[in-house]
């Protein structure tokens, strides 16, 4: 477990690195919030569809090969967005990136939850947590060598770590599930699948709706928080320092949900997750201060860090472990997707209205969207599960 996290720290880094670049990319390049926030959509959906096939690779080779072809090829793309000359050649690093990087959080993820039966929730809340320390490390980390060397120093850079770091942690992660455990995992899901009156098909793409209407509302904070910063007049560095401050509180949150889904299960904990996370969006439409946006910014990381885990909580509650990769892929990447079309739409808004308001009642909108998934799907099950 502490393997994954490690790598999971330094794997994620490309998802957040152009996050801290956007108010720099959209200077150097002369472009409006929304072709600036282009690269960033990219990355995401690079992400998504990586988690996707990524996962099924592991299913077949094994976490370890996948994650060392994820290494190299991350570390590559970062040197080919490092000579971008436009927009559009970044953006097709970054989807490179994102890709790559997806192996570090999905897939790890799906791995470790084949590892446990009673301490499944806090497993896969310590892996995951490697995405949020990456976007709380880094970004202020690299805030010097952005200032005084450029964005394309740090990319170089990144791409020099990736493969430093994640390689040898790769090798540690070769040794495969007993068959004995991967039996008793898939008997404990069949058994959790026929409460919900769901076809495994069904549940699937229901999570996967539920999963962007979450992520795009989690997206304008986490995205937007460095340019919503400048344009406040506060700067990058603060920026910087609010989304560090957003995700060290969204780790403790994922632990936190963790324990509670051991106790309270993956659906539960999802809704727990999913309505703080509407109510600290409410509290970003008054705050303008410096203060006062350093605040929400800890209250929504502590409100929401506990969502995405969730999702591959329920699928593997729910679902085969011999499928565990692809699953959780499939609604792995449908959260990114959210994320992608959040982090445009956002950006789109902002141009339109000039403000970041419309956009965070938007995101305030697909979070009721997502309640609404989360609820029907508790309700369906209360009852079988009352009667079992």
């Amino acid at each position: 477990m502490g393997i994954s996290l490690l790598a999971g720290i330094v794997g994620n880094v490309g998802m957040w690195a152009i996050i801290l670049i956007l108010p720099a990319v959209q200077a150097e390049f002369g472009v409006d919030r929304a072709d600036a926030s282009l690269p960033y959509t990219v990355t995401m959906i690079g992400f998504a569809l990586g988690i996707f096939w990524i996962g099924r690779a592991v299913d077949r080779f094994g976490m370890s090969t996948a994650l060392i072809g994820s290494a190299i090829l991350i570390a590559a793309s970062y040197g080919f967005a490092a000579t971008a000359g436009s927009v559009a050649m970044l953006s097709v690093a970054q989807f490179l990136i994102g890709f790559g990087s997806s192996a570090s959080f999905g897939p790890l993820m799906a791995d470790a939850s084949q590892w446990f039966l009673k301490r499944r929730g806090i497993a896969v809340a310590l892996v995951a947590s490697g995405n949020y320390l990456s976007g709380a490390i880094w970004p202020v980390a690299l805030s010097g060598v952005l200032a005084t060397d450029g964005w394309r120093v740090v990319y170089l850079l990144l791409g020099a770590l990736t493969l430093v770091v994640v390689i040898p942690l790769a090798l540690l992660l070769r040794r495969g599930l007993p068959e004995a455990m991967s039996a008793e995992t898939t008997r404990l899901a069949a058994i959790r699948a026929t409460t919900t009156g769901l076809s495994p098909r069904a549940l699937q793409w229901l999570l996967a709706l539920a999963g962007v209407g979450c992520c795009v509302a989690m997206s304008m904070p986490q995205v937007h928080i460095v340019a919503y910063s400048v344009d406040l007049g506060f700067g990058p560095a603060i920026g910087a320092e609010m989304l560090s401050l957003m995700l060290l509180g969204g780790v403790a949150s994922r632990i936190v949900s963790g324990l509670l889904a051991d106790v309270l299960g993956g659906v539960r904990t999802l809704l727990i997750g999913s309505a703080l996370q509407g109510l600290a969006l409410i509290l970003y439409l008054p705050s303008a201060g410096l203060t006062s946006l350093y605040l929400v910014s800890l209250v929504f990381g502590l409100s929401q860090g506990g969502i995405v885990p969730s999702y591959a909580l329920i699928v593997r509650e729910y679902l085969p472990a011999k499928e565990a990769g692809a699953r959780v892929g499939f609604v792995m990447m449908a959260t990114i997707v959210g994320m992608a079309l959040g982090g445009w739409m956002s950006g789109w808004i902002y141009d339109l209205t000039g403000s970041y308001r419309m956009a965070f009642i938007n995101g305030i909108g697909w979070n009721v969207l997502n309640l609404g998934i989360v609820l029907t799907v508790l309700v369906r099950s209360r009852p079988r599960l009352a009667a079992a």
